[in-house]
Order: structure tokens, then C-alpha cells, then sequence
């Protein structure tokens, strides 16, 4: 299957929402400022445990388990930290796809192929069987093409080039290779036979099976037939391409083969599906294959504008022009027969959610664009000297703020702002009962609903709160607090939580003392504290019995 961020088999779509690669599991191992990096991602392998991105900076990384080599790092090791691929570095991927093993397949904007992990059928390209430990360039026969898609099978490859010529190799146990003989095919090959003199202008693989639709909207099928995934109208294997009469009359754009099921949209929104339906991922309401295309959806008020399919699933999707998003086959074990109707926002959502494996069924593309929402443009003029209007001094450095800002969201400074105090007025006010990395976190805080401060400093800021009766900063400090107690800080955190009044966070720490209690009476805090808080502490420790032995 072909992963083109171009997202159209075919034909170009324009993108539609962002894509959140963090609905991803393996992508929780990556910080913020990490994802933040990510231009291109794909999650791929049997179990939906290995991962690449793209950065904005044109860097390709990979982690996960590295199954047959398949992150390309140039060993066997898995990994759970990103990896970069330095080999790759500056190149625009324009195209990825991968396979079972599994191997994978990568085209840059120059027309370049890379490939690299299992290659037990030479379905990297090189001519051997050999496993590529890091990417290879794949030259054979593609001399002076520009690779602009690609796509994997199982264990079969296949190449688009920009004069649009299809080239095949790798396992052909089927004929999906479509050289007329089910003899592995060592090196790239170009297919002809029915596609001479044709432009393909999309690819596009199933496990065992291949397909390609021409620029006039046709579409040929070759390889495994037995479940009627070619759509030529019989279960019997293709070694050559052959064209889906039953299409005849319709221009098709999108095609996504499934595992050995398969999707076709026309340009005019019409769906349609064949081969495999043991789970219902035909969404014709039963589990009958179908040798040929059969219209499904067809009752929905909204034209198609989106299909998705995975080799490595059983799982369909989707998404009409209003936005709706439906799914059916195979999700989280269930077999839905019919299009269902969910609330997410991409088909992405569907396979990162409901796909087994849930793997991407394309490259996924996270442009971020100039559009920023109402949070994040907030955070960002956060203590901007260009846009601030007022400004506060704290420790002799300044901090920009705009006062309509504070004053929505702050009561103590809408009290602030009227005309009866002087501070309204000023361009400058002076802060020297706090310091400024607790005064600065408040301010922040006010922009961003976030906290951002060591458990120490957080003690600051959880005096601030209490005395402007931010109660929700009050709850974020204690957060905050918890999440960094120590043996050592422990009984300088219990003495802020009694002096500040936060009874939720004076039991906490309370209780951590207990528990190390012989640590605690040992650090330096505890010796510090004075004879009132000493008192009130060794009374309560023994009323809860921490004293018995």
C-alpha cells in the first residue's frame, strides 16, 4: 500500500484537519518539544510498534522494536529513544511505504528510492536476499527515473515514476510482481503488458496483490485473486495487469487496498468495494465476498471525498465532504458490516483507534500552518514587548503583559484596573513581595493555565495564589508540589502546606514524612523548622502511631 502524503491515490486532495500523531500509543514516549518537531510521521510493524517521522528540518527518526531491521539504524537493537538517520538528512520524503517483514520503502522530492529491512524476497530491490541494516539507494533499472510513490505488499515493492511508469519486485508467488510468471523478481522491473503506453498516475498493494489507476481513471489489478480483491469478476490470480471492467464508465481517484479487500472512489464521490468480507469490511451489510465492485454508502447525503484501507488490516473508512467520518470491517475485534457513523475528525482517528494492528494507513503530514488558536496565540504574546501595554518589574527585571489579558482573568487585577487605583495607570508597577520566578509562573499562568516551576518555587506561588484567591493555581501548585516531594524538601513542603492553609496538601506531605520518617527527622529542613511546627508534628506523628517501636 502506498503511504503519499498527497493523501490521493491518483489525484492530489487538499489536506483537511491537523493530524495529532499523539492518538498513537508509541508517540507517548516522545516529550512535547519533541512532537513538536514532527512535519511527517508513520506508525508501522505487525504490532504497530515501530515508528518514523519527518522533522520541519527535513531529519528522519525511528524507534520501536526493530523488527528485521526494519528502522533501518544499522543494527538489530529495538529502541525506545528516537534514532536519527543521518543518511537521510535534508532529503524531502515524498513517499513511504512498508510491508510485512517488514521493509520499507522511502522516495524523496529528487526522485530518489531508499529501501531497507527484511529482504528474505529481494523485495528491497538489490538483488540479494539479504537484510538491509540502514537505507540503501535502489538503482537497478530506475536509472535516470524520478521514484515520485511507492508502495509495499507483504513482501512485493513497488515504484511510480514521474513519467509514470510502474516498476515491480520482490515476492511473485502470485504473479503480483506482474512479470507473467510467479518467479521472484530480484530488482526493480517495469510492468507493461496491459499498462503499455498508458500513464499510471497512483499505486497501490494489497498483501499479495498489486493495483494501479491510469490517468483517465481506469484501474488494473494483478497478483492473489482469491477472494475476488482484484475485481475482475472471477477468484482466479492475475500475472499480468488486468483492467476492472465493471469500473468501465467511472473515473476513478482514490484506490485502497485493504488486506485482501479494496476500496475505489470516483470523482464524483461514489464508493465502491470488493474482494474479502469475512469481517464485513465491504460495509455491505452481510460477509459475502464480492468478485466485482459494488457501490456501498450510496443512501449518504454527503459525496465520499476520502477512503482508507491498510494491507495489514481488515479495517475500511471514510470521510464524506461534511466532515463525517464512518467506519466497518474489523475494529478492536468487532465485525461491523455496515458503515458506522463515529465522532472522529480524520480516518486517521479510525486506525489509531479501532485498526489491528493500529497501524497508519498513510503517511501521515502535521504542517503546521500560520493559524494559531485563541490559547496559542495567548501563550505566545506572553511577556511580548511588542503587542504588552503594561509592564511589571520583580527582582529588577521586567515582565510584559497586556492589561485586558489580566484583567479577564484575574479578579484581583480587574479590581486593580479601575480608576481609583493608582496602579491603573501606570506603565510600570513595582512587585517586591514576590520573587520573580514565582511572579513571572503567576503572570504565565494566566496566559497559558499551566504551572512550569520546580516543587521549591511552586511554595511561592502557592502563598500567591492563596492571597489573590486563585484557587485553580492554588490546585496546580499542590500538583506541582506533590509530584517533586523528596526526603529533603519533604518537611519544608509540609511547613508551606500548614502555613498556606492547604489541608489537601499538608495530609500528603504529612504522610510522606511518615512513611520515611527516619530519613526526614535527618535532613536539614527538619532540624530548621521551628519549636511550634516541631511540636504540632510530633504529637500528630504519635497519634497515628508512628512512635510505637
Amino acid at each position: 500500500r502506498t503511504l503519499n502524503p498527497k493523501l490521493g491515490l491518483g489525484r492530489p486532495r487538499s489536506v483537511g484537519a491537523m493530524v495529532d500523531v499523539s492518538k498513537w500509543p508509541l508517540f507517548t514516549l516522545l516529550s512535547p518539544q519533541e512532537l513538536a518537531t514532527i512535519r511527517q510521521a508513520c506508525i508501522f510493524g505487525t504490532s504497530a510498534n515501530e515508528a518514523i517521522y519527518i522533522t520541519h528540518d527535513d531529519e528522519v527518526f525511528v524507534f520501536g522494536l526493530n523488527c528485521s531491521n526494519c528502522l533501518g539504524t544499522g543494527d538489530s537493537l529495538s529502541t525506545i529513544v528516537p534514532k536519527k538517520l543521518s543518511c537521510l538528512q535534508g532529503k524531502k520524503v515524498s513517499s513511504l511505504s512498508y510491508g510485512s517483514g517488514p521493509h520499507i520503502l522511502l522516495a524523496t522530492d529528487h526522485g530518489e528510492l531508499f529501501a531497507w529491512g527484511h529482504n528474505g524476497y529481494s523485495q528491497l530491490g538489490n538483488g540479494t536476499t539479504n537484510q538491509v541494516l540502514s537505507p540503501v539507494l535502489v538503482t537497478t533499472n530506475l536509472q535516470n527515473k524520478k521514484v515520485k510513490e511507492v508502495a509495499c505488499g507483504s513482501h512485493h515493492s513497488m515504484a511510480l515514476t514521474q513519467d509514470g511508469e510502474v516498476f515491480a519486485w520482490g515476492y511473485n508467488n502470485c504473479g503480483q510482481v506482474g512479470s507473467g510468471s510467479t518467479a521472484n523478481q530480484p530488482s526493480p522491473r517495469r510492468v507493461s503488458s496491459c499498462l503499455q503506453g498508458k500513464t499510471v498516475v497512483g499505486i497501490a498493494c494489497g498483501q499479495t496483490s498489486s493495483m494501479a489507476v491510469v490517468d483517465n481513471g481506469e484501474v488494473y489489478g494483478w497478483g492473489y485473486n482469491g477472494n475476488g480483491q482484484l475485481g475482475v469478476g472471477n477468484n482466479g490470480n492475475q500475472l499480468t495487469p488486468c483492467r476492472l471492467a465493471a469500473l468501465q464508465g467511472l473515473c476513478i481517484q482514490q484506490v485502497r487496498p485493504g488486506y485482501a479487500h479494496c476500496l475505489a472512489l470516483t470523482d464524483e464521490g461514489l464508493l465502491y468495494a470488493w474482494g474479502a468480507n469475512t469481517y464485513g469490511q465491504l460495509g455491505t451489510g452481510n460477509r459475502c465476498n464480492q468478485l466485482s465492485p459494488v457501490q456501498i454508502m450510496a443512501e449518504k447525503e454527503s459525496r465520499v471525498v476520502e477512503v482508507a484501507a491498510c494491507h495489514s488490516t481488515h479495517t475500511s473508512a471514510a470521510k464524506t465532504q461534511s466532515g463525517q467520518v464512518y467506519m466497518w470491517g474489523q475494529c478492536r475485534g468487532q465485525s461491523i458490516i455496515m458503515p458506522h457513523l463515529t465522532h472522529f475528525a480524520t480516518t486517521d482517528d479510525v486506525f489509531a483507534c479501532f485498526a489491528t494492528p493500529s497501524v497508519m494507513w498513510r503517511l501521515l503530514s502535521a504542517e503546521h500552518d500560520d493559524f494559531l488558536t485563541v490559547a496559542q496565540a495567548l501563550k505566545k504574546e506572553f511577556d511580548s514587548p511588542e503587542t504588552a501595554d503594561l509592564k511589571f518589574s520583580v527582582d529588577g527585571k521586567y515582565i510584559h503583559v497586556h492589561k485586558a489579558v489580566l484583567k479577564i482573568r484575574c479578579e484581583h487585577f480587574r479590581s486593580m484596573f479601575q480608576s481609583h487605583w493608582t496602579e491603573d495607570l501606570q506603565e510600570v508597577i513595582e512587585i517586591d513581595q514576590f520573587s520573580y520566578p514565582v511572579y513571572r509562573s503567576f503572570l504565565q499562568f494566566l496566559y497559558t493555565d499551566t504551572v512550569d516551576l520546580p516543587p521549591e518555587d511552586a511554595i511561592g506561588l502557592l502563598d500567591l495564589a492563596t492571597s489573590y484567591c486563585e484557587n485553580r493555581l492554588k490546585r496546580l501548585c499542590q500538583q506541582t508540589i506533590k509530584r517533586g516531594i523528596t526526603v529533603e524538601n519533604a518537611f519544608t513542603l509540609l511547613s508551606a502546606a500548614v502555613r498556606y492553609d492547604a489541608e489537601d496538601l499538608e495530609e500528603f506531605c504529612f504522610r510522606f514524612c511518615i512513611n520515611h520518617l527516619t530519613q526526614v527527622t535527618q535532613t536539614r529542613a527538619f532540624y530548621q523548622v521551628d519549636g511550634e511546627m516541631l511540636k504540632e508534628f510530633i504529637n500528630r506523628a504519635s497519634r497515628c502511631g508512628a512512635f510505637k517501636n
